[in-house]
């Protein structure tokens, strides 16, 4: 028998015994250790899932309304072709290519890895209050099983009420806490529940529950615009969205372009960690490439058509008031929790819209936090693969328990002045300081020529004219556009309010801590890695930008002359023993 066949023939033997004791490893996984999706659909469903979130119902319609309607399609394309597209592209590449999450992935560029710790911070907040939206749905969905609705007979100021006084018995600032509001604190822990069972197995699970979760807001929207635009008055909502209202001067203004660009880069969910995470469970010949095209069309297609069906009906609302759109259009809460409930309570059958409506709100969270949850847990296991390999159901119920206490505080009196802080200190301009240096380290540290030839080991080799465009934004346009929207939020930040509740100075401080603690750990990382060097300062700092040793193709049959180690002749080779199954 041949050494070939010999090596071989322990592999198999190996992948047997990994799978036999890790439950989340099929039988066709390419990868033994970590496991792969079970099929192309549930990656692309996940991703796209994942990057079709809350801000596309709620944000964009907005945003495009307010500054020039069909006009803001303009910078809105142009941000996704220079900032968007490039920046999914490199991160979702860079996961597949190492099959390791957003912390590891940084053995490419050492002095960088605590980027990847920023990443996970930053999920791990935004998970902490983004259940806490999707708790507030469940309360409305819930609610909206009665006839008539419960805010049925509230209107404008009224329905504010309704929302801040019955849903979330606000208190008067965030000085006062107030008590847990105890059916919000169940739904958040139904909400929990739910994402702890989904993705109890990890991808394996999670993968079968996207068939539903991310189709499902297609369906709804699809029937929102439907008995939306045969409802009287719902053209004039259409015209102020993306109609005859359109105003191109608009686009001479910087603010256009910053909240194109910002909306782009938040939309896409550039940055998390979540697009590395998901990625890296991928096969390694998958095109990466091809992927991050549909799922950066389909993410801006469904923003547009996302505000047809939103406007559609606040025209007919507007019409029933007797007052323009732009009195009833709002972003963000206001958008989902007081306007469209309102404008859906006007219809017949109203329940049943209700229903639907926060439904889909419910499915577009729970696919945003599959992949914030998948983060944590693919950090944690790639720091520790020994011990928490065959871990991950334990490991995903101790982390949906730890958050949901840590999100207790959210659903007191004073709750949506915390998910607001969280929000305006750690979803926004943190993420800008990532993204820059993800592609300033990629581009310029460890090269952006190198980098094309990892993904040319996966896709396979392209012309120089692919590359023409892919190099300008990596090198030049990409990061300069980042940079030009950091230097502007920076310089234009005011301390958040919500409505005319101003924030305490102590809420304001703790916010500046947040954003430090998941800052801090970027240069202490460098400082730690540059002290555990050898040789001068200069040689230390240049030995902390060269990739690690174990850098490159997880598998070794994927790591090729460029990444293999003499000795392997490119075979996995393991050693089995009754515990456990090691990769040489």
């Amino acid at each position: 028998m041949s050494i070939n066949k010999i090596l071989n023939f322990l592999e198999c033997m190996a992948k047997n015994a990994v799978k036999s004791q890790d439950p989340h490893v099929g039988t066709e996984d390419e990868n033994a250790e970590r496991g792969n999706w079970s099929s192309k659909r549930e990656y692309m469903l996940s991703m796209i899932g994942y990057a079709v979130g809350l801000g596309n119902v709620w944000r964009f319609p907005y945003l495009a309304y307010k500054h020039g309607g069909g006009a803001f399609l303009i910078p809105y394309v142009i941000m996704l072709s220079i900032a968007g597209l490039p920046l999914f592209f490199l991160e979702s590449s860079f996961g597949q290519f190492c099959s390791q999450g957003p912390i590891n992935v940084w053995k490419a560029v050492p002095i960088l890895q605590g980027v990847g710790i920023t990443m996970m911070l930053v999920s791990t907040f935004v998970a902490i209050y983004y259940n806490v939206i999707l708790a507030y749905s469940i309360y409305y969905l819930f609610a909206s099983f009665q006839y008539p609705l419960p805010w049925s007979n509230c209107s404008g100021w009224g329905m504010n009420t309704f929302a801040s006084v019955v849903a979330l018995q606000r208190t008067s600032s965030m000085d006062e806490t107030g008590p847990v509001v105890w059916h919000l604190a169940l739904c958040l822990l139904l909400g929990w529940i739910m994402i702890g069972a989904a993705l109890f197995k990890g991808i394996k699970s999670s993968g079968k529950v996207v068939y539903f979760t991310a189709t499902f807001p297609y369906a709804v929207l699809l029937i929102l615009l439907i008995r939306g635009v045969t409802l009287e008055g719902a053209r004039n909502g259409i015209e102020y969205y993306i109609g005859t209202q359109s105003n191109l001067t608009k686009l001479s203004e910087a603010e256009v372009w910053k909240d194109a660009a910002t909306q782009i880069f938040f939309s896409l969910s550039i940055a998390w960690g979540g697009l590395t995470a998901l990625a890296s469970y991928n096969k390694f010949h998958n095109n990466c490439y091809k992927d991050s095209i549909i799922v950066c069309v389909t993410n801006c297609g469904t923003s547009i058509f996302a505000g047809f069906a939103i406007f559609s009906i606040l025209g007919h609302m507007a019409h029933v008031y007797g007052k323009p759109v732009s009195e009833v259009a709002q972003a963000g809460f206001g958008l989902a929790f007081i306007a469209y409930p309102d404008a859906l309570s006007k219809l017949p059958i109203s329940p049943l819209w209700s229903i639907l409506f926060f439904f889909m709100l419910i499915t577009l969270g729970l696919d945003s936090q599959f992949a914030g949850i998948e983060v944590i847990t693919t950090c944690l296991q790639d720091a520790y693969p020994k011990f928490l390999k065959s871990k991950r159901g334990l490991i995903t119920v101790i982390i949906c328990v730890v958050l949901f206490l840590l999100g207790l505080p959210c659903v007191t009196g004073a709750g949506i002045y915390w998910v607001n802080l969280i929000d305006t200190f750690v979803a926004g301009w943190i993420l800008l300081v990532a993204g820059l240096l993800e592609v300033f380290g990629l581009s310029c540290i460890y090269g952006g020529n190198r980098f094309i030839k990892d993904i040319e080991m996966m896709i396979g080799n392209k012309s120089a004219i692919f590359w023409i465009w892919w190099r300008s934004c990596w090198f030049f346009i990409t990061p300069f556009v980042l940079l030009v929207i950091l230097g502007w939020s920076v310089y234009t930040f005011t301390a958040p309010t919500y409505g005319t509740v101003e924030y305490p100075e102590w809420g304001i401080a703790l916010g500046w801590c947040m954003t430090a603690f998941c800052l801090m750990w970027i240069p202490i990382v460098a400082v730690w890695r540059i002290a555990k060097a050898s040789g001068g300062l200069w040689q230390r700092i240049k030995s902390t930008c060269v990739p690690t040793e174990d850098w490159g193709p997880y598998l070794e049959r994927h790591r090729g002359e460029r990444y293999g180690r003499p000795g392997t002749d490119n075979i996995n080779v393991y050693v089995i023993s009754n515990k456990n199954t090691t990769r040489l």
